[in-house]
């Protein structure tokens, strides 16, 4: 209804405005045309006066001149005074002439100087007034009459002038009265104007105020109101038309951000627009349907961390935080990708993951919250938002987020729950990749000394081979035997040897680097590749190897104590063997050598063992 009376107040001032300035132009042409006429009629009596001052000269009766001019003061209502001057030519000729026919002002004085007419309106409260003076020329009229003749003077000379006062109080009254008449008309039809809108555009602004409270409804997701109108024709068929139209979209919208909201385990920001929401939770599930469908296809899990720490990079425009893999079973925790500087927390929170707050209590840890909340957190000057997300029972994930802003840890807040829901589509798939690197590497190892099996040489080689032509890696490779371990199993029976092979294995946990490989190559012989390490090096590792097995002593049945030793050949990649196979082939020549010449030694490959037949 607002509407509505703003529509009809700009009507009604448009008009007003209209009828004051019509007003004002009548008001202004009508005094204009007043005046305009009271001149013509001064100029009419100028010009009688003339010709009757003329015809009583040429008569001889200008002393009766007086009576002439007094009667057509007389005889015209708005003439309140009427006199004639003459000018300095006409009284050295005549003489002064009558008491009043001397210069009585100014004007007077002008206009016989200049021969020209004046006029002038002076006016008050009560009445208006025009004055009016109009020279009096030396002219030769139509019928013959010649001032000339009797009048010493040239022709166009000024021989006096006609004074008159014209009465105007009347007209001013008649044009006040008909500016009434105009405004009552214009205040009239106003009225009339504003009666028939406000008549005919009621219902349609009815029509408007309906479908505003329709509108209205419907942004806070409610499609239930129905639109009413008594106008017909189109605006019948637009109103029902909307009713049909909000019908479908409350089946269509009604519900629509509760169920899509089943599709996000967490929830995003209310609006309390419930389009606007499902806008935000379609384009949320397509990126993330997006993202999930990227990440199936990855094929490790190192993949899919990478995509997340891309999704919080890219997405989220986050630019410090770190991300952690933590192992529960071992209590442990691997940093797996940081953005600028060091970690937060403690250096030994990584071998003891359980003293990371948001890891134990399962909650997002907020340092807005409470004063150090996290006592392992030597955050200093930053605030931090921590996230924890579990994967399964034996690995869990944390994210933290640090600012020096503190205002900004209210919008990290906000997306954090959009963050879980990229966790969330990631998790089956990062559940997925480690189950399958665990089949993988189960697989790929020894179930007894949990040592690289043969099967992962072939596939490492195949790898390596690769690597080494672009980056001139070295590899001392060492083949390793039991020296007369038949024996032991003929002799003390399977689970003694076992215990033999498992000691050895881990003599090789102990004593290799994590870049280097060892792997049980079949029953008690075992392939060692030392990465990147010259002869001096594989010799010492070698030599530690060979006496802390040498040194192991295994009780047997009868409380017999048994000490083995073993035999060890050594060949180089790619010194002694272009491939990785050659060079194992070398360092098996080498370990035959050791074993055929007194075993319980250390043997490094030379070529003559393959050219010299004796020696093998």
């Amino acid at each position: 209804m607002q509407t509505k009376y703003k529509l009809l107040f700009i009507v009604a001032v448009m008009l007003l405005a209209l009828g004051i300035a019509t007003t004002i132009n009548v008001g202004l042409n009508f005094r204009e045309y007043s005046i305009n006429s009271a001149k013509e009629k001064a100029i009419m009596v100028a010009a009688v006066v003339k010709d009757g001052l003329t015809a009583h000269m040429v008569n001889g009766i200008m002393n009766k001149r007086q009576y002439f001019l007094d009667q057509i003061s007389l005889n015209n209502e708005p003439v309140k005074a009427l006199w004639i001057v003459r000018s300095k030519n006409v009284i050295k000729q005549y003489g002064k002439g009558f008491k009043n026919e001397s210069v009585r002002d100014a004007i007077d004085k002008e206009v016989l100087s200049t021969g020209k007419t004046i006029s002038k309106i002076t006016e008050d409260t009560h009445n208006i007034f025009l004055r009016m003076t109009i020279p009096y020329k030396a002219t030769v009229t139509n019928n013959g009459a010649k001032c000339l003749s009797c009048h010493d003077v040239n022709a166009g000379d000024t021989l006096g002038a006609v004074s008159m006062k014209f009465d105007m109080t009347n007209i001013r009254s008649d044009g006040l009265f008909t500016m009434l008449k105009i405004i009552g008309l214009n205040l009239l039809f106003i009225i009339v104007v504003l009666y028939l809108i406000n008549k005919y555009i009621t219902p349609y602004m009815n029509l408007f105020s309906n479908m505003q409270i329709g509108i209205k409804k419907a942004y806070s997701g409610d499609f239930t109101h129905e639109f009413e109108t008594s106008v017909q024709g189109d605006g019948k068929q637009i109103a029902l038309e909307m009713n049909e139209l909000f019908k479908k979209m409350q089946s269509t919208f009604g519900d629509i951000k509760f169920n899509l909201a089943t599709f996000i385990p967490q929830g995003l920001q209310d609006t309390k627009d419930p389009l606007q929401e499902a806008k935000n939770i379609i384009k949320e599930l397509s990126d993330i349907y997006k993202f999930k469908k990227t990440i199936e296809l990855d094929t490790s899990k190192d993949t899919v961390y990478g995509r997340i720490v891309d999704v919080l990079t890219q997405k989220y425009e986050l630019e410090n935080f770190s991300f952690y893999e933590i192992d529960i079973h071992s209590d442990t925790r691997k940093l797996i990708y940081i953005s600028q500087g060091t970690s937060i927390c403690h250096d030994y929170v990584d071998d003891k993951a359980s003293l990371c707050r948001a890891h134990r209590t399962k909650t997002d840890v907020i340092s807005t919250e409470f004063v150090d909340v996290c006592q392992e957190c030597v955050a200093n000057d930053l605030n931090y938002v921590c996230l924890p997300f579990s994967i399964n029972d034996d690995n869990a994930l944390v994210i933290s987020i640090t600012t020096k802003n503190i205002s900004e840890v209210n919008t990290i807040n906000q997306i954090l729950p959009s963050i879980k829901n990229y966790l969330e589509a990631a998790k089956p798939v990062i559940e997925s990749r480690i189950l399958m690197a665990k089949l993988r590497d189960t697989s790929l190892r020894d179930g007894m000394t949990k040592l690289y099996n043969r099967r992962f040489l072939e596939e490492f080689i195949d790898t390596v081979m690769k690597q080494v032509s672009r980056t001139n890696e070295t590899y001392s490779i060492m083949m390793l035997d039991i020296d007369f371990f038949k024996m032991v199993n003929d002799t003390y029976g399977h689970d003694v040897g076992d215990r033999v092979i498992v000691a050895l294995a881990k003599i090789f946990h102990e004593t290799i680097r994590e870049s280097d490989l060892a792997i049980r190559y079949g029953g008690e012989e075992f392939v060692i590749m030392l990465h990147n390490a010259d002869e001096n090096g594989a010799q010492m590792v070698a030599q530690k190897i060979h006496d802390a097995f040498g040194a192991l002593k295994f009780t047997v049945e009868g409380g017999q104590v048994m000490q083995k030793t073993i035999s060890i050949g050594i060949a180089k990649f790619p010194t002694d063997g272009d491939t990785v196979w050659k060079t194992i082939k070398f360092a098996d020549t080498a370990l035959y050598v050791a074993k055929t010449t007194g075993r319980d030694k250390i043997v490094q490959y030379t070529s003559e063992m393959s050219e010299n037949d004796g020696l093998r």
